[in-house]
């Protein structure tokens, strides 16, 4: 079984494969070919490559003949020309945006599977993409938050006085918003924190923050399928919008990451609340690409309104691409070695398994998962 490689596109810096993920595909008995110059931008040399048993080329040479197709990103259908029918496309594919290349990528007889649809289950959490980016970009979230800010994060006792420590309030409570809370804190700052799911509210004093959760709203927990947030009752938001603004006119950062999976991100803070701040204040904004939790957020910018700068973050994993390339590489190995079958060679995925239904888009030439079939 050939294992392709593929290099990314202008604008992602991540890599598919590490070197260490190239020997444990060839321990399993596959060849590993990769695209020049795909782990540049994150650190990896072709010759760190090579070094670990992968053969390079072009993108023609990968290709030919490759059983499975590894990318961070979904590449454009029309650079896979010259991959063999039913080959596995394993990437985080953006099915839902890009439904125009899933189905060419069917028409083109590949197999596509979107990691980012990965099921929240025990059994798939080392293969969760989204998890380990999203690790990463919260803690780069306070990082850039810091980088901005006009002042120091821990309180400073100095002989010229009392320096108080940052305020910071992080808003939505899954992977990113829990680093972000344990790099804050590990920064000096004072932190707190919500989210609509109730059950979080032990984790957020775990690491030693504040919970601020709206009360006596009976019969709201705010989690769906998988442990992602839903959408809240008029009631809910309503009194979820009366704490906070209340709340953040005393923070000096806040950090936003409501996302509800396939609609458009919860509109958090308000134009009006971004007044009660204080000039200097910042805010990262981590839906932006969702459309945003902030009132004002421009995907990849800066703004500043009313004296308070909104950071609309972007894949901030991708800043970090060393660390993010690592962590996306085992995903993926940890997804196919699962599935990896000895006799065979290669990866057999049974039609009945939940992770398999989970990210399988395409096969056999037509687009068959059932999230981009009802309509």
């Amino acid at each position: 079984m050939k294992i392709a490689v593929l290099k990314e596109a202008a604008g992602e810096t991540r890599c598919a494969a590490i070197p260490e993920t190239v020997k444990k595909f060839i321990a399993l008995g596959a060849e590993v070919a990769i695209e020049r110059g795909a782990g540049a931008n994150a650190s990896v040399t072709d010759a760190d490559f090579e070094a670990a048993g992968a053969k390079l080329g072009t993108r023609d040479d990968v290709l030919k003949d490759a059983g499975i197709i590894l990318a961070v990103s979904g590449p454009d259908p029309q650079s896979l020309n010259g991959a063999a029918k039913g080959a596995l496309l394993v990437a985080a594919l953006d099915p839902t945006r890009r439904g125009d290349a899933v189905k060419a990528y069917a028409a083109a007889g590949l197999e596509a599977l979107a990691m980012e649809w990965m099921p929240r289950i025990t059994r798939a959490q080392s293969m969760d993409v989204l998890s380990s980016q999203s690790n990463l970009a919260g803690y780069k979230a306070v990082i850039d938050a810091a980088g901005t800010y006009g002042r120091a994060f821990p309180m400073m006792m100095t002989a010229a006085g009392t320096i108080s420590p940052a305020k910071v309030f992080v808003m939505g409570v899954g992977v990113a918003g829990l680093q972000a809370i344990a790099t804050a804190r590990r920064l000096g700052a004072q932190v707190s924190a919500t989210d609509v799911r109730s059950a979080t509210k032990e984790q957020i004093q775990s690491l030693g923050a504040k919970p601020i959760f709206v009360e006596n709203v009976a019969g709201i927990e705010g989690e769906g399928a998988g442990g992602y947030a839903t959408e809240m009752s008029p009631e809910y938001q309503e009194a979820q919008a009366e704490l906070i603004s209340g709340h953040i006119a005393k923070q000096d950062m806040v950090i936003t990451t409501a996302l509800i999976p396939g609609k458009p991100a919860p509109r958090l803070i308000s134009d009006a609340q971004i007044v009660s701040m204080r000039p200097g204040s910042v805010i990262v904004d981590m839906a932006a690409d969702a459309g945003g939790n902030v009132e004002g957020t421009i995907a990849g910018e800066k703004v500043v309104k009313h004296g308070v700068t909104i950071i609309g973050a972007t894949n901030l994993a991708k800043s970090l691409p060393a660390d993010a390339s690592a962590l996306f590489a085992r995903n993926l190995y940890n997804f196919l070695s699962v599935f990896w079958d000895k006799d065979q060679g290669r990866p057999v995925l049974p039609d009945d398994d939940e992770i398999v239904k989970g990210i399988r888009l395409t096969q056999g030439g037509k687009v068959v998962h059932e999230r981009l079939t009802a309509a």
